[in-house]
C-alpha cells in the first residue's frame, strides 16, 4: 500500500522503519513466542526493552546521572497536575509563562493545587509570538517556572530557553528530540510521546533527582514522582507496547546520526514551507511571528475563508492528511515532526505553489 502524506499534529507520523520492525516482531518477540504486549512487565525480555529505552534516551539527550527518567501514563495533561502536586509546596508559588492553549491548561490545573503567578503572556496578541520574559522579576523563592517549548496550535517555539534562578519546567511534548538542548538547564522536562517519541500512551518525564524529595508521602501513590522513580516506573503495569515502540523510535533516531543530524533535516523541512509562504506575495499568510516560528508546526492562512476551504479540500484530494488548522484557530497547519520525510514536505510546498498559480 502507498503511505499517506501524514502531517497530523498528534498522534503523528512514525518512521516507516519502526513500523516495519514492530510488524516483524508482533507475533514473536525475540523468540519468546509472544508479542511485546503479551509479555509480563516483570519478565527479563520486557525489562531489557524498558532499560534499553531509558539508556537510549539518556544517550541521545546527554542526560546525566543527576536525573531520573520516568515512563508514565496519563499524557502531558496529567503532568499539568502532577507537577504542582509534587513540586508546589505551601510556602512557594508556581510561575507560568503563557504562550498558548497548553500552557493555559497547565496553569488552570496548578491553580487548583496551590499559589500561581503569570509572569509573561502573549495571549493579548493571539499567541502569535513567544512572550518576552523579564527573569529579574521572578521570585527567587518560586517553586518553579513553567514553559511550553513548542506550541502546536499556534505554531510558535522558544528559540532559546530563559536563564532562571529556580527550577525550569518545560512541556516539550511537540519538539523533544528535534533539536539539541542542554538538559542540565532544566529541573523537569515532560513530553507525551505521540509526536516525536512514539505512539500515544506513554509520557516521558526527566526530573532532577534533588526535586524528588519535594514529593509528599500524602500524595496518591501513582501520582508521586519519588515512588515512580524508586520503582523504575514499574510500580504498576506500564504501557509495554508503547515503551517498546518508543525504544524503536530512539534506535531510529540514533541511526539518523542523533539529535544534531535530525535538527539539520528539521531546519531544511521548515525552510521549505516557510519559503513557500514568504515567497507567495501575501497569498499565504503565516500565523506566527517570524522570530517565534516553530520548526515542528507550520501554521498559515489564505486570504479568505473560501480559499482556506478550497485549499484544504484539494489538499485532501491530493493525499495530504492532517493539514487542517486546530479547531480553535482555523486555517492550515503542517506538522513536520522528525518522522515526516523531507520528500513529503517538498510535495506539500509544490502543491502550495501550484494552488497559488491556479487561484
Amino acid at each position: 500500500m502507498e503511505r499517506a502524506l501524514n502531517f497530523n499534529a498528534g498522534p503523528a507520523a512514525l518512521p516507516k522503519e519502526v513500523l516495519l520492525e514492530a510488524q516483524k516482531n508482533m507475533l514473536n518477540f525475540n523468540g519468546t513466542g509472544m508479542g511485546v504486549m503479551e509479555l509480563s512487565h516483570r519478565s527479563k525480555p520486557y525489562e531489557e526493552v524498558h532499560h534499553s529505552a531509558k539508556a537510549l534516551l539518556k544517550q541521545l539527550l546527554n542526560i546525566s546521572d543527576d536525573y531520573d527518567v520516568l515512563f508514565l501514563q496519563g499524557g502531558a495533561s496529567l503532568q499539568f497536575s502532577m507537577i504542582p502536586m509534587n513540586l508546589l509546596t505551601e510556602d512557594k508559588i508556581g510561575c507560568y509563562v503563557l504562550s498558548g492553549s497548553w500552557s493555559e491548561k497547565a496553569l488552570k490545573e496548578a491553580q487548583k493545587i496551590g499559589r500561581t503567578e503569570i509572569i509573561a503572556s502573549s495571549k493579548e496578541q493571539g499567541f502569535k509570538d513567544i512572550p518576552e520574559l523579564n527573569t529579574e522579576n521572578i521570585d527567587p523563592n518560586a517553586a518553579y517556572v513553567h514553559i511550553t517549548s513548542n506550541n502546536t496550535i499556534f505554531g510558535t517555539q522558544w528559540q532559546s530557553f530563559p536563564e532562571v534562578n529556580v527550577p525550569l519546567v518545560a512541556d516539550m511534548s511537540s519538539d523533544i528530540l528535534s533539536r539539541p538542548f542542554d538538559v542540565n538547564h532544566f529541573g523537569l522536562i515532560y513530553a507525551g510521546a505521540q509526536k516525536n517519541l512514539g505512539p500515544s500512551g506513554v509520557t516521558v518525564v526527566i526530573i532532577k533527582k534533588d526535586l524528588l524529595s519535594r514529593s509528599s508521602d500524602q500524595l496518591p501513590t501513582m501520582l508521586n514522582y519519588q515512588i515512580q522513580a524508586k520503582n523504575d516506573s514499574l510500580y504498576n503495569t506500564p504501557p509495554t507496547l508503547a515503551i517498546y515502540l518508543l525504544k524503536l523510535v530512539l534506535e531510529w533516531a540514533a541511526a539518523q546520526g542523533g539529535v544534531e543530524k535530525i535538527a539539520k533535516v528539521n531546519e531544511e523541512k521548515a525552510k521549505i514551507l516557510y519559503d513557500a509562504i514568504d515567497e507567495s506575495e501575501g497569498f499565504y499568510i503565516g500565523y506566527a511571528g517570524k522570530n517565534s516560528r516553530s520548526k515542528m508546526n507550520v501554521t498559515f492562512n489564505l486570504q479568505t475563508d473560501e480559499l482556506n476551504k478550497a485549499f484544504l479540500a484539494q489538499a485532501k484530494e491530493a493525499g495530504f492528511v492532517g493539514v487542517n488548522g486546530h479547531r480553535s484557530v482555523g486555517g492550515c497547519r503542517a506538522s513536520i515532526y522528525n518522522a515526516v520525510p523531507i520528500e513529503n514536505v517538498e510535495k506539500l510546498a509544490k502543491f502550495m505553489k501550484e494552488f497559488k498559480a491556479k487561484y
